[in-house]
């Protein structure tokens, strides 16, 4: 049975944690406002790409379809809506898949950058997409059908505006569709456009401010037909950023005021309880080896805040606040981060690039202590989940090695535990304090606000990598695993999903985080 909220009232706007990100600045000219879009037009556009696979690179066919207005005004933005990417794989990819074992793809993402360009200033966004489960054909190809809400793009200037396909990837989860307990293998293929692409991936051209045949007469510049066109001039490059189109989150499902993020929703495989809320999280975790830092990317998290028990002082002069939440990563329906990208020298000299994972393993616990005397409350918070830590690509000095579909880490990441007795086991933990005065913006680390967690972590051993005969377990046990990895993870503010009218200032009219936090080192 469920109680009320917690003691330490959610967070004020002028409370509220975590800071937008602005993808880039918009574009500094402007013209006089136009007529709104005339109209709607439908693209399906099919390109090829060059993907690579266990077993070398495969021609592969994405196709790209969306609805994009025919003009908008200078400052209006372009919503690209229902966007669909299909993905077929060949006979001899599908095979690639099959030799791992699975029956199906469990759940599959899509990644697809976005070039997109006006003038002579250029910006990227990123087209995510989620495709259903399926099971591996026994013979032909193997499609997947990915949908996702996408970034708006604007441009306040004249001239049209160019959205291209640029480099796509596909993250896959291998394994029976409803087999939930069994551990999947991971995937991620990489693939480049083709050489031979129709107009170098030109999706959509949308016309941007006054038609040419209004009044002033005045045709529309254009960039380069590559659309990814060069500085011209030799303008500076910062002058090049503050004249890039402006690439957001405003999709139609949310407010307009969220940047692009990974979906962070409750659904039917995850449904939300009587006291759910969702929030977003990112940081760095340090690679003591490698002397460097590894971004954690922004991963969603579903966190079922549990029932508060409040103890009095003896002479009611204020008391304890005790609470134990309990929460989960989900990513594409799984427990796990979206992928990343983390570039060392290895050994001090050599370059190298690993794609990897966070798979949650076992339960996220979130525990708080606080004291109040009902003017001036302090918190403690304790974060604790099992992680494996899973490399799905390694490229070392520009050669890529082969790692195979379970290279991980041999047992959770472990941090010193100050609990033990109650909490074994090898696990993360992170720590967050919090204080608020009343009536005051809180600081630090609360729950409902979120804020700053820290730990350090000990990288256990890999095992489990590579294919085709050689073996690079050692390599990575000796330039990533040890101990004293500091941690820092931001999390943003939560959107309290279950509640009657959802609060405009922390949820989105889908309810999916309003916040987004940014890390800090």
């Amino acid at each position: 049975m469920r109680g009320p909220r917690a003691a330490v009232r959610r967070p004020s706007r002028a409370r509220a944690r975590g800071a937008t990100i602005a993808a880039f600045v918009v574009l500094a000219a402007t013209v006089p406002a136009a007529a709104v879009a005339a109209g709607i037009r439908e693209v399906d556009t099919e390109l090829p790409y060059v993907c690579t696979l266990p077993s070398g690179q495969r021609p592969v066919t994405v196709r790209v379809s969306a609805a994009f207005p025919d003009r908008v005004a200078a400052g209006e933005p372009i919503r690209p809506a229902d966007v669909t990417t299909t993905v077929e794989f060949p006979a001899q990819a599908v095979a690639d898949l099959a030799a791992t074992g699975a029956p199906g793809v469990r759940s599959a993402e899509t990644r697809l950058t976005v070039a997109v360009a006006q003038n002579d200033a250029t910006a990227e966004a990123t087209w995510r997409g989620t495709a259903q489960p399926v099971v591996l054909p026994t013979a032909g190809p193997l499609t997947l059908t990915a949908t996702g809400d996408v970034p708006t793009v604007t441009g306040r200037g004249a001239g049209e505006l160019t959205l291209s396909a640029a480099d796509f990837a596909v993250d896959l989860a291998l394994g029976a569709a409803d087999d939930g307990a069994a551990e999947p293998a991971a995937l991620t293929v990489e693939c480049a456009l083709a050489e031979d692409a129709p107009d170098n991936g030109l999706l959509a051209a949308v016309p941007v401010g006054p038609d040419p045949g209004g009044p002033d007469g005045s045709p529309s510049a254009s960039p380069s037909p590559s659309g990814t066109p060069t500085r011209q001039g030799g303008a500076p490059a910062d002058r090049q950023r503050e004249r890039s189109p402006r690439v957001s989150g405003d999709t139609p499902g949310g407010t307009g005021a969220r940047p692009d993020a990974p979906p962070c929703r409750y659904d039917a495989r995850y449904p939300a309880g009587p006291m759910s809320l969702n929030a977003y999280i990112t940081g760095y975790a340090n690679v003591r080896k490698l002397k460097g830092a590894a971004l954690i990317p922004l991963t969603c998290t579903l966190i079922e805040q549990g029932e508060p028990e409040f103890e009095f002082y003896p002479d009611f002069s204020g008391g304890t606040i005790k609470q134990h939440s309990t929460g989960d990563l989900y990513n594409g329906g799984r427990a796990w981060s979206p992928p990343f990208e983390a570039t060392f020298l290895t050994f001090g000299f050599t370059p190298t690039k690993a794609t990897m994972v966070l798979e949650q393993t076992g339960p996220l616990t979130i525990d708080s202590l606080g004291a109040t005397d009902f003017v001036f409350t302090s918190t403690d918070t304790y974060v604790r989940v099992p992680l494996v830590l899973r490399v799905i690509s390694l490229t070392v000095n520009g050669t890529p090695l082969e790692v195979g579909p379970n290279c991980r880490t041999e047992k959770p990441l472990a941090s010193p535990e100050p609990d033990p007795a109650h909490h074994p086991g090898d696990h993360l933990v992170l720590h967050g304090r919090g204080e608020q005065v009343t009536g005051e913006p809180a600081t630090g680390y609360l729950l409902l606000s979120g804020g700053p967690l820290t730990g350090e972590v000990t990288i256990p051993a890999f095992t489990g990598c590579g294919a085709g005969g050689e073996r690079v377990d050692r390599l990575l046990t000796a330039s990533v695993s040890g101990s004293g990895n500091y941690v820092k993870q931001m999390q943003g503010q939560t959107c309290y999903v279950a509640a009657d009218v959802p609060n405009p200032e922390e949820c989105t009219t889908d309810l999916q985080p309003l916040k987004i936090p940014v890390p800090e080192r």
